[in-house]
């Protein structure tokens, strides 16, 4: 099942993780992504910085897939 995550619009892929609560601080999200535990879609993705665009599928390893959903 994808979860769809509503943001206000540009957010970083260690902001994204943080607001949609798969992590609860930006060390957390940090740790995630520089370990390769998170794609975005379909590819490993390693910079915290990456900017999440509208529509991505972020799938973080043993917690699910999220869909970035702009608000409009």
């Amino acid at each position: 099942m994808i979860r769809e995550i509503v943001v206000g619009g540009n957010i970083r892929l260690d902001q994204f993780l943080k607001w949609s609560r798969v992590t609860s601080t930006g060390g957390q999200s940090k740790l995630m992504i520089q370990s390769g535990k998170v794609k975005v879609n379909g590819k490993i993705e390693t910079r915290r910085s990456y900017k999440i665009s509208d529509g991505d599928l972020i799938e973080v390893e043993g917690i699910g897939k999220f869909k970035a959903v702009f608000e409009k």
